[in-house]
């Protein structure tokens, strides 16, 4: 009887148990590794070769600053861009920016001496430190903020956007007002076919969509005599100031101050106007302009982008939107 009772235990430890201790083993150790795994999924370090490192130069002080390409842009991104954007827009902001970097060190050799780059953004692109971009987001949105402006960066590296195999010009703003602007509308020269007009839905939702500018009718005349000391205005006549001919795009190509016309690019930097997409009001002594969009409208828009984004596009599709028949390779 008792061997029969150590057999029927030993064929129920034998049936049931242990592969019921053995599924367990396996389970455990599989959802171990797996986790080991994504600890230890990193960034591999990209092989730029002759574009691993820009020499920054810091226009405040004079400084020349080394620094590895993709922490470079790291700064560029945090700078240029709000971290609260979609990541794909973030991620279209870094491979733009390093486009916009490999160009000028192609094409503009010399500008800064022994640069390749500065940090002011009204001569190439605006960039600043981790320690200040820390100290000017909240505490609670420093981490998460960092991580992803970061991630970004990384989880593009290389990238850039070509046109004929070669890096392009890659123009960017704040916000187009619905429709970019071809590039030799702004600085003249020759049309670039992939900085073309397009338009992108959802920019009116944020800020730097909709701006005002108001000057009294002396201010406005003692403006312009800065620049066109011989300016006269009869305010009192109807066609006194008036649009004379717009863009493709629906911005201010010329516009007439009495007996001067100017580009519209001229009145946007003589009045601070956010952009050359602009109507006027006459009223009572004073002339308001009304603007649509903030910044030149070339290249891609960074509200457009978010908005694009938050519609589903990835930042390919971000990309290819904004500048027209290009590729997105690697170097």
């Amino acid at each position: 009887m008792k061997r029969f009772m150590v057999f029927v235990l030993v064929l129920f430890l034998v049936v049931f148990a242990m592969p019921v201790l053995f599924t367990r083993h396996i389970k455990k150790t599989n959802y171990i590794s797996s986790t080991q795994v994504e600890e230890k999924k990193e960034f591999e370090k990209y092989d730029y070769r002759e574009y691993c490192n820009i020499n920054l130069l810091h226009t405040k002080t004079g400084e020349l600053e080394n620094l590895p390409i993709d922490e470079y842009l790291y700064g560029v991104v945090s700078a240029e861009m709000p971290a609260s954007y979609d990541i794909e827009a973030l991620k279209a902001q870094a491979v733009v920016a390093r486009t916009y970097t490999i160009f000028q060190i192609k094409n503009s050799k010399g500008k800064h001496e022994e640069a390749d780059m500065c940090d002011d953004f009204n001569c190439c692109q605006a960039w600043i430190s981790k320690e200040d971009r820390l100290n000017r987001w909240s505490i609670d949105e420093k981490d998460s903020n960092w991580e992803k402006i970061v991630n970004s960066v990384n989880m593009t590296q290389g990238k850039i956007i070509t046109f004929n195999g070669e890096p392009i010009d890659a123009f960017f703003h704040s916000n187009s007002g619905g429709t970019t602007e071809t590039a030799n509308n702004v600085w003249g020269g020759s049309n670039l076919p992939y900085l073309q007009s397009v338009q992108t839905s959802g920019e009116e939702g944020y800020n730097g969509y909709n701006s005002e500018a108001e000057f009294s009718n002396e201010e406005l005349i003692n403006i312009i005599k800065k620049k066109h000391p011989g300016i006269e205005i009869k305010f009192e006549d109807e066609d006194s100031i008036k649009i004379i001919e717009y863009t493709q795009s629906g911005r201010v190509k010329t516009i007439k101050f009495g007996n001067v016309q100017i580009a519209g690019t001229e009145a946007r930097t003589l009045f601070g106007l956010k952009s050359t997409n602009f109507s006027i009001e006459k009223n009572e002594g004073k002339i308001k302009f009304i603007v649509t969009g903030y910044g030149h409208g070339v290249g891609m828009s960074q509200t457009g982008a978010d908005s694009l984004a938050k519609q589903g596009k990835t930042y390919e599709e971000i990309i290819k939107h904004f500048y027209t028949g290009v590729e997105i390779t690697e170097i």
